[in-house]
């Protein structure tokens, strides 16, 4: 791509992952959740498991969607797939395996299918060399995915935030402490001495002394061990990690892939086009909007930004009371993303112009009025950058909402008068 190209995404995508840092945009709110009742203390059948995990909120998954172990087909990700199943019939299967891309696109589903594979020892080098179509299916009704299945399997370990029974709530981050309990893990010998996976998901939420402990284990891994790493942002990960794992870089899902998988998930959607538009290919970000119903509020966005370089008044005020209070929080986490996407989407008009595909009526026109060429798109990859500091000090302050959002919508209309003259 040319320089220009190059350098409004560069840009574009700094903003977004500077906003982003220090936050999990899909970890749900705990206040989503109803109150659950936690089981009487007792011995662990699985000293290294909490028994109160299965009971609560599961950081690892997305709300009202099937959870990763469950997905019966990895859609877009043959390459990665193969990738694996390569390294695994050459014999050289590496001990560490980071597998890295956008949140969304599948990546615990295929730790958990390679997991899979591995605990139920069915990928041999023949299968790896000599199948045209290599895939990891386990069936159904094998023991070891029914172990998996039920979150039981006692080859496996799944690294993750826990429970504090102190504040009765999930963590913010993955504690040294949860580390550590990989070594009871990895003391007691498997009963049939077949192969032990670890999950970590996801690598990015460890805390540096958690991630030195990890690392440890990284220089010395056990025999017949695998690690599967997930992180959306390796670049966040120690270079010492990334050193030790090999890595698996995940594509972003098509619009066809994105439609099947939405379906597979049951969230099927006559708006499929418009929500792969909208998340580039991240089912996770698909379903999220279509829970919180993210197009309707998409849409109203576009029809405000319409009036552009002078905003509707009442309908600015109206869309910011909406997503002000404690109980509309994750509206307005939701709406900070959508301004985001939506000024991404203006900037890259300008350089090639409207997309192939609109995420709410109208879309196309606006892009095309706001950023016709490169000056605009400058303008506006530059006014991206500046919101995204502008909302981390804002939240970093806790200012109110409204606020935030009135502040947002009245840069952007400064910066569509400055176009304008």
């Amino acid at each position: 791509p040319p320089p220009l190209h190059l350098a409004i995404n560069t840009q574009i995508q700094r903003a977004q992952r500077a906003r982003r840092s220090g936050q999990d945009d899909h970890r749900p709110r705990l206040s989503q959740f109803p109150p659950i009742p936690l089981p009487a203390s007792g011995p662990s059948r699985y000293p290294w498991r909490d028994m109160t995990d299965d009971l609560l909120p599961d950081p690892t998954q997305i709300p009202s969607a099937p959870h990763p172990r469950e997905t019966e087909t990895l859609f877009g990700q043959s390459e990665a797939e193969a990738a694996f199943l390569g390294a695994m019939g050459s014999g050289r299967l590496h001990h560490g395996w980071l597998l890295t891309g956008p949140r969304g696109i599948g990546k615990a589903t295929l730790a958990w299918k390679i997991a899979a594979a591995l605990l139920a020892g069915q990928v041999t080098d023949a299968q790896a060399l000599f199948t045209e179509s290599p895939a990891l299916e386990i069936p159904l009704d094998h023991p070891d995915r029914r172990l998996l299945l039920a979150g039981s399997h006692p080859r496996l370990f799944l690294l993750r935030r826990s429970y504090d029974g102190k504040t009765k709530r999930l963590k913010s981050a993955i504690g040294v402490d949860e580390v550590r309990a990989l070594k009871g893990f990895f003391s007691m010998s498997a009963a049939d001495g077949g192969h032990r996976a670890v999950i970590v998901d996801s690598a990015d939420e460890m805390t540096n002394q958690a991630a030195n402990a990890l690392l440890k284990l990284l220089e010395e891994p056990p025999v017949s061990t695998t690690l599967l790493l997930i992180s959306h942002q390796p670049s966040r990960l120690l270079p010492t990690i990334r050193s030790r794992c090999r890595t698996l870089r995940l594509a972003p899902l098509s619009p066809e892939d994105t439609a099947a998988a939405l379906a597979q998930a049951g969230f099927a959607s006559e708006e499929s086009p418009a929500l792969a538009a909208l998340t580039a290919g991240s089912v996770g970000d698909a379903i999220r909007l279509l829970a919180m119903d993210g197009l309707p509020l998409y849409a109203d966005l576009v029809k405000l930004l319409t009036g552009l370089p002078n905003l509707d008044r009442p309908a600015l005020l109206k869309l910011a009371e909406s997503a002000t209070g404690a109980k509309n929080a994750p509206r307005f986490d939701l709406l900070l993303d959508l301004t985001e996407i939506a000024m991404a989407r203006i900037a890259r008009a300008g350089l090639t112009g409207p997309p192939a595909a609109q995420a709410a009526p109208g879309e196309a026109l606006l892009l095309q009025k706001l950023s016709p060429d490169a000056r605009a798109a400058r303008q506006w990859a530059a006014l991206a950058e500046d919101l995204s500091s502008r909302v981390r000090h804002a939240q970093a302050v806790n200012l109110d909402p409204a606020q935030v959002i009135l502040d947002m919508a009245f840069r952007i209309e400064q910066t569509a008068h400055r176009l304008a003259a």
